[in-house]
């Protein structure tokens, strides 16, 4: 075998060389020798450090130098090739995506609008009223179920994905596993649901690992609080279920009844034994320490049971592969909690994020800095400012997107996740919202500009899906349904029967995608948006309150973004630059990287902006 510093290469690897052939060395020669020794070891030390740190970046690869972009989807709605769609149709009338119908083609199409992250909503088993008794699944109680196919936020196994998704029901996890991994391929990231403030009324874990206890299994269901149980309790009453009168294809299902007494506590904080129909009576809200009826004592020391079950969930979830977490209603749950749960489920994976809806701007900075979240949403801010410049309304004024920026999020910008759609919102293109998909590009285009944090956008938003139709328990809400089997049209005109190439789209919604697709290159390869500062462009020209305009600079790039949510008027205006971001890198020639268009504009102290009504440029200068 090779010999050389000491040390032997052979069969288990590097080996000190014997002490006897050491000791064949001339006695000047061992400082050199020992110092020779040192240096080795120094040096197969960093390199196995530098083969880790590879390795790990390789498999959890940063996006630092990339804005993100995050692509949410139902499985159940994204997949489905059926177009039936009967109002509270049964899941063979309507049918249903599979976590197999997203495919490669498909996840191509998704990275192909430079999304880097994919939401699978609803991945988690839930309630439903289809029946899996076959698998060893209890049929769940219409009564307590909303909808056929049931809320994606009704959880009913944590440690299970939904049976409504797999091709084989026995093999759903390895479906699900097998789907991580093909996103993975496609250099995207995962992010599922994590619902930490409630489970469905029939949770029961036919999939927990060995040890587990299902949540309120040890309660001691006489006190209506106490720090060691999961649930909170109405002592010596029953559930009553609530009743609207309505009837519906699910009443005959229904007989006014479900079995639980002592009665829980309901997900949206009704502490009482008959919660109304408008609730989420369909949940029980768990129990962490917070004692709600009796001023909010926190009773944390010791650790109540729900944190240590929840972390264990997430741990589970991380090590499926799962890159990240979008956490529902996480407002609802003390900040102490995610203080104490997030780091530790972050050494298991540093890339992981944790994603917080949240709707209080006045504990948007408390949920960031205490709470240890990556991103919140920016809804109740930016997503509600932006609604009403692009419906035209009398109260529209683009100082809420100032105000935002300068104010509400000032100083963390970076951490809000911009959106104009998701599965609780309406739909851009429904008649209850803009009713055109183009009336909100000059909104998309703030929202993808005016931070560094991430944007998301919604299956169907890219081709303007209008979400019509009575679907079932969500009504024709202007909203894609969450609580039924359905087909979404113009998404399936994109999906074009699982080839996902997008030829039987018209022109104007291969139009929107191709803009969409624009967009996200720009935003995601920007170093302005990414690592740039913002500066506020003061009114010029004609702009009114419906006009916007303001500069993204860093070291490396300079934009000019102008908006004009104008429906009749074309803005008018000679944009000046001031002297501190006239020294940045300029680009020449001056091109609107929206259209790739060459303007023919001198690169100066002012930049001449015409923009016509419900438009948009990203001018790079």
């Amino acid at each position: 075998m090779r010999k050389a510093n000491g040390l032997e290469a052979g069969g288990g690897g590097l080996k000190p060389k014997p002490l006897s052939d050491i000791a064949r060395f001339p006695a000047p020669c061992l400082p050199l020798f020992r110092t020779g020794m040192v240096i080795i070891f120094v040096l197969l030390f960093i390199f196995t450090m530098l083969s880790t740190l590879s390795f790990a970046q390789k498999k959890h690869p940063k996006m630092d130098d990339k804005q993100i972009v995050i692509y949410q989807l139902l499985p159940r709605l994204f997949g489905n090739k059926n177009s039936t769609n009967i109002p509270y149709g049964t899941i063979e009338q309507n049918g249903v995506g599979k976590f197999n119908d997203i495919t490669d083609q498909a996840l191509d199409g998704i990275a192909a609008l430079h999304a880097n992250y994919v939401w699978y909503t609803g991945a988690i088993a839930h309630a439903s009223l289809t029946d899996y008794s076959a698998y060893g699944i209890k049929v769940d109680d219409a009564d307590v179920v909303k909808g056929r196919a049931g809320s994606p936020y009704a959880i009913r196994d944590y440690y299970d994905v939904d049976p409504d998704l797999a091709v084989d029901v026995k093999n759903r996890m390895q479906e699900f596993e097998a789907l991580v991994k093909r996103t993975h391929g496609k250099n995207l990231k995962v992010i599922i649901d994590f619902v930490p403030n409630h489970v469905a009324r029939s949770y029961h874990s036919y999939a927990k690992p060995e040890g587990v206890a299902d949540f309120g299994s040890h309660d001691d269901v006489t006190r209506s609080f106490s720090a060691k149980n999961d649930f909170y309790y109405v002592p010596g009453q029953p559930f009553v279920v609530p009743i609207n009168g309505l009837k519906t294809p699910l009443s005959v299902l229904q007989d006014g009844r479900f079995n639980e007494n002592p009665a829980k506590a309901t997900g949206n904080d009704a502490f009482t034994a008959s919660p109304k129909y408008d609730d989420w009576y369909e949940t029980i809200k768990l129990n962490y320490g917070v004692d709600y009826q009796n001023g909010k004592q926190n009773h944390f020391d010791p650790i109540p049971p729900v944190w240590s079950k929840m972390r264990d969930i997430l741990i589970f979830w991380t090590k499926k592969g799962v890159d990240g977490f979008r956490c529902d209603m996480a407002e609802m749950v003390p900040i102490a909690f995610w203080n104490w749960v997030i780091p530790q489920v972050k050494q298991v994976n540093p890339d992981l994020i944790f994603l917080g809806e949240a709707y209080n701007p006045q504990v948007y900075k408390q949920y960031l800095e205490e709470g240890k979240f990556d991103y919140l949403y920016d809804k109740v801010g930016l997503y509600d400012g932006l609604k009403r410049l692009i419906r035209n309304e009398s109260s529209a004024d683009v100082k809420d997107i100032r105000h935002v920026w300068q104010i509400e999020s000032a100083g963390f910008g970076k951490h809000m996740l911009r959106f104009l759609e998701n599965h609780d919102e309406e739909r851009i293109a429904s008649a209850g919202f803009a009713g055109k998909a183009e009336l909100a590009l000059p909104g998309m285009v703030v929202s993808a500009t005016l931070g560094s944090g991430p944007v998301m956008l919604y299956f169907g938003q890219e081709v303007g899906e209008q979400g019509q139709g009575q679907e079932g328990f969500g009504g024709d809400d202007n909203r894609t349904t969450i609580f039924d089997y359905w087909g979404v049209p113009s998404h399936q005109k994109w999906m074009n029967g699982g080839l996902f190439d997008g030829q039987k789209l018209s022109a104007g919604e291969q139009k929107l995608r191709s803009w969409y697709k624009q967009l996200f290159k720009v935003t995601t390869a920007s170093d302005a948006i990414i690592n740039g500062e913002i500066y506020d462009v003061p009114q010029a020209g004609n702009m009114n309150n419906r006009m916007y305009a303001f500069i993204r600079y860093s070291g490396k790039q300079r934009l000019l973004v102008v908006v004009n949510f104008d429906r009749n008027e074309t803005l008018e205006a000679n944009i000046g630059i001031p002297d501190h971001i006239l020294k940045v890198k300029h680009s020449s020639p001056v091109t609107d990287l929206l259209t790739d268009r060459k303007l023919n504009i001198p690169a100066g102290t002012s930049i001449p902006v015409k923009l016509g009504p419900v438009s948009a440029q990203v001018i790079e200068f």
